[in-house]
């Protein structure tokens, strides 16, 4: 696995550290998404916000009046809010769409301004277009975030909300021009969850969006999701790879075969976590550094090399930390204890350096208490309603209808899992009843209906990444029969990239002779190629009449 070089840590990242994640978050972390609703920095918020102001469309809160799920009914509207950028508009020209998922829409900003809408937009002569998703960013249909008022949360929802916007949006200065689907060919294009919407937005309504892009689009929605972890398994440096299964089964060991014994707080104690209550949480904070890859981006202003970081340390034969060697005795015995003393001599120094790593970041960022720190439970916390606690938005999408709960328990047994099999589906789904009071599974039928695995359609797009964590709920999974790449539907994976790579850009003064990296700069002219032929088919239609 060869990496971009050194960039930033993974805790700075404001694009990547977004609600589409795997494990449970502590409500710490929470608590700051409380403060703080947008994932950028104030500085690039106003930055970017001054090229781009934001406009609303007043849009309906209940689309499916027939739809029992929805009651009691609303016959209101919200502001839905979306930017635009007309600086390539020729008449005649399309309007691009990006979907901006589960946040909120002003961190999709740069794309406009520089990565992939920007691009189609130039290269197509068209609008380009951030689109807020309902209950993310300033787009709320209720006052509150009670319970009952999430019910109006769902993908469908927010798809019709999608369709509204084509059909009824006027952008400001473009008022002479007929910008309704039946005379202007709309692409939507969306990354990871709003990947897998505009795939399902294109199958829903085709005779609204003439075409899509789903980057990373999760189109297969998975309960129990322990496959998360399967890139950094497959594709991650074996010797990390091989120490951190060790590690994690000696931990395993101890929490499970000898839970409520002295060797669990023995073994909390060694990786300086012995204020942590819970065995999950504990080891919960444990997977920061085998997580990370996610995170990982060829932009460096937008990337977090801690996985590569991470790796190379629990990976090194040699102790990285030289105060870990007062721990050896201990090491050596919760080896012994969690069942590989046979591999003691080989196993104590990676032992080692995973507690160093731990100490030296998760033990480190917490200035107090460290249940404080690391707790997921705090049913008073999550009981609250108030409309600034926007974290619930995300969760309530994954409880109710998406899943992907990412576990070790749901490993294979005759396979050593990258993270602790006490993370299982209980510990996981404890926010949807301390939340929501959702005791049931995610209902992924809601989702999965519109063809999973195998959801095709004329002119929808699958880009995905090779080292993509999501690569196992998209259909470029390794399992799912490998699909011709046309023009008509394209299907294209990029080599060694991880999460929607094709997303991102770069002004002209700020490329270089490896940035954009060479697979990526090819994606995104193979998306310029093939919705420009699609354009042509769209010309040559209406020449004919036989529009929408």
């Amino acid at each position: 696995m060869v990496r971009c070089g050194s960039v930033a840590s993974l805790l700075s990242l404001p694009l990547l550290t977004e609600a589409f994640q795997g494990l449970p978050v502590p409500v710490s972390v929470l608590r700051k998404q409380v403060k703080s609703p947008s994932g950028l920095s104030v500085q690039e918020t106003d930055e970017v916000a001054a090229t781009y102001p934001a406009y609303t469309i007043s849009t309906p809160i209940d689309h499916f009046h027939n739809d029992s799920i929805y009651e009691p009914h609303s016959d209101g509207y919200y502001d839905m809010r979306y930017w635009f950028d007309a600086q390539y508009y020729e008449e005649g020209g399309p309007v691009i769409v990006l979907a901006a998922g589960e946040t909120s829409g002003a961190n999709r900003l740069p794309f406009l301004q520089k990565g992939i809408v920007a691009q189609l937009a130039s290269a197509t002569k068209g609008i380009g277009v951030i689109l807020e998703h309902r209950y993310y960013g300033e787009s709320w249909p209720v006052p509150d975030l009670s319970t009952p008022n999430l019910r109006f949360l769902t993908t469908d929802q927010a798809l019709a909300d999608t369709a509204y916007f084509a059909q009824n949006v006027k952008f400001e200065g473009l008022e002479d021009y007929d910008l309704s689907p039946n005379n202007t060919a709309y692409i939507a294009y969306g990354g990871s969850y709003a990947g897998a919407f505009v795939a399902i937005l294109r199958k829903l309504y085709p005779d609204i969006y003439y075409g899509a892009i789903s980057s990373s689009g999760v189109t297969e929605a998975i309960y129990d999701y322990w496959q998360y972890f399967e890139a950094a398994r497959i594709f991650g440096p074996p010797a990390c790879i091989e120490a951190t299964q060790k590690v994690t089964n000696v931990v395993d060991n101890i929490l499970i075969g000898h839970n409520g014994s002295d060797y669990v707080t023995e073994l909390k104690k060694a990786f300086g976590l012995g204020g942590v209550k819970s065995n999950p949480d504990f080891a919960n904070a444990l997977t920061g550094g085998i997580s990370g890859l996610q995170s990982y981006n060829w932009d460096p202003t937008q990337s977090s090399d801690e996985f590569f970081v991470y790796c190379d340390i629990v990976g090194n034969d040699t102790v990285y930390y030289p105060d870990t060697e007062s721990l050896r005795p201990t090491v050596e015995k919760l080896i012994s204890v969690g069942g590989w003393e046979n591999e003691t001599s080989t196993l104590t120094n990676h032992f080692l350096n995973y507690i160093g790593y731990v100490r030296d970041t998760r033990v480190a960022s917490c200035d107090g208490d460290q249940e404080e720190c690391f707790s997921t439970s705090d049913p008073d916390f999550y009981a609250q309603t108030a409309i600034t606690q926007t974290w619930k938005s995300w969760p309530y999408q994954y409880c109710t209808q998406w899943g992907y709960l990412a576990t070790g328990s749901g490993v294979p047994a005759g396979q050593l899992p990258l993270i602790s099999r006490t993370i299982d589906i209980p510990y996981n789904a404890a926010i949807c009843a301390q939340a929501f009071n959702i005791t049931t599974p995610s209902d992924v039928e809601a989702i999965n209906k519109y063809g999973g695995f195998n959801l095709s359609y004329p002119r929808l797009a699958f880009i995905d990444g090779e080292w993509d964590p999501w690569r196992a709920a998209t259909p470029h999974a390794l399992e799912v029969p490998e699909r011709p790449d046309t023009i008509d539907e394209p299907f294209r994976l990029i080599a060694k990239a991880v999460h929607h790579w094709d997303e991102n850009g770069l002004f002209p003064n700020e490329t270089t002779a490896d940035l954009p990296p060479t697979a990526v700069k090819e994606v995104q002219q193979y998306e310029a190629v093939f919705v420009q032929e699609w354009l042509k088919e769209w010309n040559a239609k209406s020449a004919k009449g036989g529009l929408p």
